[in-house]
């Protein structure tokens, strides 16, 4: 029988273990919208199957994880461990990658001249791209995870559990953002939000993730109600166009 103790442990290490992914699952699915429409779907399914490795590598080396939050330098009175490094250039890489897509938003870089050049993403160049933000997010989540229980086997269903709810869903989270413009430009501030909190965490100033989610929850909320008034404008002109084809 498992302990109610560690049952409840292991319940809220799922549920943090997902709630650490959504930033992931965000990133993936705007990247895997680049790609041709048959592609996606691969794209989505290899990069989150690739976090699953990339966590469990990290869980198998748990000693060395937890040397990468040692001072390797001093910067003043601050002292810079890799796990810092590799936040910073996580969040670097992260607010590049978000503005990119901000920007081809806001001018509609999605031409046909650009398309025939060659810069279109390629699926390699797509993949290559989520490996490099799954170390980010899963050192992350793996020193979460060691923070919060001291059973391996914990630690390994949650992530399993985390990973597989996040396969479920990514297909119905991709085609949301995909089918509102607005959504995803909402979607790409969260990035902006994300890799800032990054920079700021490995440069030493902590801020607690319940800031900021409670402000991408907030921000979600008046993006959901704008949603709903649109839907609400657009119903009464449905039914005149229809009325009149009759």
């Amino acid at each position: 029988m498992i302990e109610t103790e560690i049952l409840g442990s292991l319940l809220l290490l799922i549920v943090l273990e997902i709630v650490l992914g959504i930033d992931n699952l965000v990133f993936i699915a705007i990247l895997a919208d680049r790609l041709p429409a048959r592609q996606r779907v691969q794209a989505r399914r290899i990069g989150l199957s690739l976090a699953l490795v990339a966590r469990m590598a990290l869980l198998a080396t748990i000693g060395w994880m937890m040397d990468l939050t040692q001072p390797v330098f001093f910067i003043g009175d601050h002292g810079v461990s890799w796990r810092d490094v590799i936040l910073i250039g996580g969040g670097l890489f992260l607010l590049y990658k978000a503005a990119h897509g901000i920007s081809e938003q806001l001018e509609g870089a999605h031409d046909a001249d650009t398309e025939q050049s060659g810069a279109r993403p390629t699926l390699r160049r797509v993949i290559i791209q989520i490996v490099v933000l799954d170390l980010v997010f899963s050192i992350d989540s793996v020193i979460t995870a060691v923070g919060t229980v001291d059973e391996i086997w914990v630690m390994v269903v949650a992530v399993m559990v985390a990973i597989a709810t996040m396969l479920m869903v990514a297909a119905t989270i991709a085609e949301f953002i995909n089918r509102h413009p607005s959504i995803k430009m909402l979607a790409l501030g969260f990035l902006l939000l994300i890799g800032m909190n990054l920079l700021a965490e490995g440069s030493g100033f902590h801020i607690p993730k319940g800031y900021i989610y409670s402000a991408m929850a907030f921000a979600a909320l008046i993006e959901a109600m704008n949603l709903v008034a649109r839907r609400g404008k657009t119903a009464p002109a449905r039914k005149r166009s229809r009325s009149a084809r009759r």
